[in-house]
């Protein structure tokens, strides 16, 4: 055996309480080495020398190197110890603390046994359970559409079909989205992500000067209030994103900084050079978000502003019952101070769903003490290097999603905000040049996928556009037409995965075989499967009832193709 290759760690996405009574373990080997069989021997850690019971594990996952093990123990005992016992090619070895050796001393198992040494109630990932069959919608509010016809239009600066540039101001509002929201009943959209609604120079809203208001290119807090309460009697959770890392230079607390320097009581709130007692832009001497002047980085580790930021993050849960927070530039901002933030969020509003913003790993921040999940532009790199660069062939791509599953626990896992686009990259459907069948393809599988589909506005149109800001484009209405072909699949797709039982399952499972690329969710007996091609072959495998097909006649499948389907 490759014995480099083996790796097992308690207290991570390897080895942890899923409850009070399960525990999930997962071992990895090499892929290449022959497996007979993988035997979990464990106990309550203060039983563990005189006896230990015995769980085979199930070879679930694998990627480009490695294989992966995985099994569920039940233990009411809330102490775990574990030894794995590993057969191959008829030699058992034994794989502990030690690593691997082919005798082990249990006598002497306190030294060098895995253990769970506690299975606390608080340290529990506590998964959000109204996302399990959730679909999410991203409004850039500023381009979805213009409701107010009677505010001032003074600063709208661009036709809705024009393409956007970083200034370019549209009109689009709160009542926009109120006026449509039959529109996204229709669709099937049961959460809304909202880009900042704060009040800013920018059409972004990024660069916050009141954290406590509405814009007034927006709305009202009326306007907002009436929002969440329409779209929570119709079934729709509503997410504001929260700008923690850096605000507005016009925001009192800078300006303060700006006219008394280190008299003013929020001079720590901030990175200003020693050196200067004033913040200065020419040369810039404080620190900003990407070197941008009119964005000054907040100091989360002064310990008033963590207090100010939780009052903000609370006012919105307690005034207007959001549903939760996507944070921006989420990895910039302290560890300290996101756990204090979840903490009085989950007091105030236990169901609150916490999305960072990481466009890397993010192992630390998901823990079950920070946040809930992240964006996944892992996903997205994915799907794009899959679907639209054709840098990965299908076997890649698997071996890249289960690489991707496996750096987190499968709680974190099934919350993870799995998402094609957003207003921070090029559209979706440029970067497959436009190919509707492709775009359809990766779209399904993005919402039957492990994780929480999120659905960039105009998707299920389709729009195109570049990089910011061509991605943040108005919503063409004029070109929509919800009884088109593509328009019609898109709401099919969501309606399965709002409607149905085996998404609220754990188990799942991502393969590659005769050229089809299988993804399985649910429990025997109460499972689907989506079935994509590489290229255009026999399907030969059993099918209850297909939900939905494209390119399929029922034994052939196209490439660009998909099946979803009852096993």
């Amino acid at each position: 055996m490759n014995e480099i290759a083996l790796f097992h760690q308690p207290e991570s996405a390897y080895g942890y309480a899923i409850d009070q009574h399960r525990y999930h373990l997962r071992l990895r080997v090499d892929k290449k080495d022959v497996i007979d069989e993988i035997v979990v021997l464990y106990n309550d850690k203060f039983l563990y020398q005189k006896a230990q019971l015995k769980l085979a594990m199930k070879r679930q996952h694998s990627d480009h190197f490695f294989a992966y093990y995985e099994t569920i123990i039940y233990l009411d005992i809330p102490r775990l110890a574990y030894v794995f016992l590993i057969k191959s090619k008829g030699k058992s070895l034994y794989y502990s603390e030690d690593g691997l050796t082919e005798k082990y001393d249990f006598v002497n198992s306190f030294y060098h046994h895995f253990q769970i040494p506690t299975n606390s109630d608080a340290d529990l990932i506590r998964p959000v359970t109204w996302v399990n069959n959730t679909v999410f919608y991203q409004i850039f509010v500023e381009r979805f559409a213009i409701g107010n016809h009677h505010k001032s239009m003074d600063y709208i600066n661009a036709t809705w079909d024009q393409k956007p540039l970083p200034k370019s101001f549209y009109g689009g509002d709160l009542q926009g989205i109120i006026d449509h929201l039959d529109y996204l009943i229709d669709l099937g959209i049961n959460a809304i992500y909202l880009t900042p609604i704060n009040p800013s120079k920018s059409n972004h809203k990024y660069d916050i000067s009141d954290y406590y208001d509405v814009d007034q290119m927006f709305g009202d807090k009326a306007t907002l209030k009436n929002l969440i309460d329409r779209a929570h009697s119709n079934g729709i959770r509503v997410i504001l994103d929260a700008v923690f890392n850096h605000c507005s230079s016009e925001h009192p607390w800078f300006v303060d900084v700006i006219n008394n320097g280190k008299k003013s009581p929020y001079y720590d709130f901030f990175f200003i050079d020693g050196d200067y007692p004033m913040p200065n832009q020419h040369p810039l001497n404080y620190q900003s978000f990407a070197f941008t002047r009119y964005m000054p980085k907040l100091n989360s580790s002064n310990l008033k502003l963590q207090e100010e930021l939780i009052k903000i993050g609370l006012y919105w849960i307690k005034e207007f019952d959001i549903d939760g927070w996507r944070l921006d530039v989420s990895d910039e901002v302290a560890h300290a101070f996101w756990r204090k933030f979840r903490t009085a969020i989950k007091s105030a509003k236990p169901e609150a769903l916490i999305i960072g913003e990481n466009w890397h790993r993010a192992h630390s921040w998901l823990q079950g003490d920070q946040f809930d999940s992240i964006m996944n532009y892992g996903y997205t790199k994915a799907a794009l290097d899959y679907f639209a660069w054709h840098k990965l062939d299908a076997e890649g791509f698997v071996d890249k999603l289960n690489n991707l599953l496996m750096q987190y626990s499968d709680p974190i896992n099934h919350m993870m905000l799995n998402l094609l686009d957003s207003h921070d990259t090029h559209r979706f459907y440029s970067e497959c040049k436009e190919d509707i069948d492709i775009m359809l393809q990766a779209l399904a599988f993005t919402i039957f996928f492990v994780g929480v589909p999120c659905i960039y506005y105009g998707t299920e149109v389709p729009i195109n556009g570049g990089y910011d800001p061509d991605s943040r484009r108005g919503m063409p209405w004029n070109q929509l037409n919800t009884k088109n072909t593509y328009w019609q699949n898109v709401k099919k797709l969501i309606k399965i995965r709002k409607s149905e039982k085996s998404f609220n399952h754990f188990d799942y499972q991502i393969t590659y075989e005769n050229n089809l690329i299988i993804v399985q969710r649910g429990i025997e007996n109460d499972g689907l499967i989506l079935i994509l091609a590489d290229q255009s072959t026999k399907v030969e495998i059993k099918l209850k009832e297909v939900l939905f097909a494209t390119g399929f006649d029922g034994k052939s499948l196209q490439k660009s193709g998909f099946i979803i389907a009852r096993i």
